[in-house]
C-alpha cells in the first residue's frame, strides 16, 4: 500500500485532517495585502512584492510557500485617489498536497484629515483556490497499487475575504476575515473507488497593528503585532520589532516571536523604490528537530504620479 512522506503525517496529526492554519509570512508587514484586502493601494504607488518561504529546511515534505502580488491606486484626482486595487497569486506545497490561490482585492480609502495623511480603508477580496494531490510524491512498495493515482487530482473552490485598515504616518491598525467560504469547500477526490482528502484552509480573523517611534532622522523603531485565530483552537500572536537605521529607512534589523511556534531574525535592505529582505526562523514547537526556516522577499515601487518628496511609507 502507499506510503506518504513522514512529514505530511506529522503535519496532519498537528493540524487535524479537515482544516489547517492559514499560510503566514514572517515579513508580512511589507505586504499586508496577504492578510487584509483593505491594504490595497496603501503604499500610494504601484507596488510589486514577491516572497518565498521554505519551512523546516531539509525535512521531507516540509511546507513551501510562494506569493507574488501587485497593488496600487486607480488614477483619478491627485487629491482624491480613493480606490485601491490588488491581485495576489499564492502557491502552497505541503507534502503531496498543492494549493494555488488567485485573489483580486478592492479597497475604498476614506480620507480622515484635511492633509490627506490618514486613511480608513474598507476592502473586499474575491478569488479561488485549486487544491490538488501530486501522486509523484507518493512512495510505495507495490508498483501496481490501485490506490495510487497516475495523474494529479484537483478541485477548485471559490472564496472571499473582507477587511478594514486604518493608517497615518505613525500608526496603523487592521482587522480582516480571511477564507470566508472555507466551510463550504470540498477537497475530496476519488480515484478508482479510493477517496483522497487534502487539508483545506479554515476561516481566520486577523488583527494587526503597529506604531512608529521616531528617535532621530536616522534611527526609528517599529513595534507591531499580529493576532490570528481560526475561532476553534488557540490564538496565535506574533510580536515584532524593527530598528530602522539610516535616512529614509535604508536598513531594517529586527526579530519576531510567534507564540508556541517560532522566533525569527530579520534584516531588510531598502534602496530607492527597491527592497530586499531575509528572515531566519527558529522552530520552537514539538518539531524543533525538523530544522530552521528561511524566507526571502523582494519589493519594487513603481512611480505613479505621487509626490516623490513625501515621507517614506513604513507600513
Amino acid at each position: 500500500m502507499r506510503k506518504i512522506y513522514i512529514g505530511i503525517l506529522l503535519l496532519v496529526m498537528g493540524f487535524g485532517s479537515q482544516a489547517q492554519q492559514n499560510i503566514q509570512f514572517s515579513q508580512y508587514i511589507f505586504n499586508q495585502l496577504s492578510v487584509n484586502p483593505a491594504a490595497a493601494g496603501n503604499k500610494e504607488d504601484w507596488y510589486l512584492n514577491a516572497t518565498y518561504h521554505q519551512q523546516w529546511s531539509g525535512f521531507p515534505g516540509a511546507p513551501r510557500t510562494g506569493a507574488v502580488s501587485a497593488d496600487g491606486l486607480i488614477r483619478g484626482d491627485e487629491n482624491d485617489r480613493r480606490v485601491g486595487v490588488g491581485v495576489q497569486l499564492t502557491m502552497d506545497a505541503l507534502g503531496p498536497q498543492r494549493a494555488y490561490s488567485l485573489y483580486g482585492s478592492y479597497a475604498y480609502r476614506i480620507p480622515m484629515d484635511e492633509e490627506n495623511l490618514s486613511r480608513l480603508s474598507l476592502g473586499i477580496g474575491l478569488g479561488a483556490t485549486q487544491y490538488s494531490i501530486d501522486p509523484a510524491t507518493f512512495l510505495y512498495t507495490d508498483a501496481n497499487d490501485p490506490a495510487i493515482p497516475v495523474a494529479a487530482a484537483a478541485s477548485i473552490a471559490p472564496d472571499a475575504r473582507f477587511g478594514l485598515y486604518y493608517y497615518n504616518p505613525n500608526f496603523y491598525f487592521g482587522l480582516s476575515v480571511m477564507d470566508l467560504l472555507s466551510a463550504y469547500t470540498n477537497t475530496s477526490y476519488s480515484w478508482k473507488g479510493y477517496k483522497f482528502e487534502t487539508i483545506k484552509k479554515a476561516a481566520h480573523i486577523y488583527l494587526t497593528g503597529g506604531f512608529l517611534l521616531n528617535f532621530s532622522d536616522n534611527l526609528k523603531m517599529l513595534p507591531s503585532l499580529m493576532v490570528k485565530s481560526d475561532m476553534k483552537g488557540p490564538i496565535n500572536i506574533d510580536f515584532n520589532n524593527f530598528l530602522i537605521i539610516g535616512e529614509g529607512g535604508k536598513l531594517w534589523v529586527g526579530g519576531s516571536y510567534r507564540t508556541g511556534s517560532s522566533a525569527s531574525i530579520m534584516a531588510v535592505f531598502n534602496a530607492p523604490r527597491f527592497r530586499l529582505g531575509y528572515s531566519y526562523d527558529m522552530n520552537m514547537s514539538n518539531l524543533a528537530g525538523a530544522g530552521p526556516s528561511h524566507e526571502i522577499s523582494i519589493g519594487i515601487l513603481f512611480p505613479s504620479g505621487r509626490n516623490d518628496d513625501m515621507d517614506p511609507r513604513y507600513f
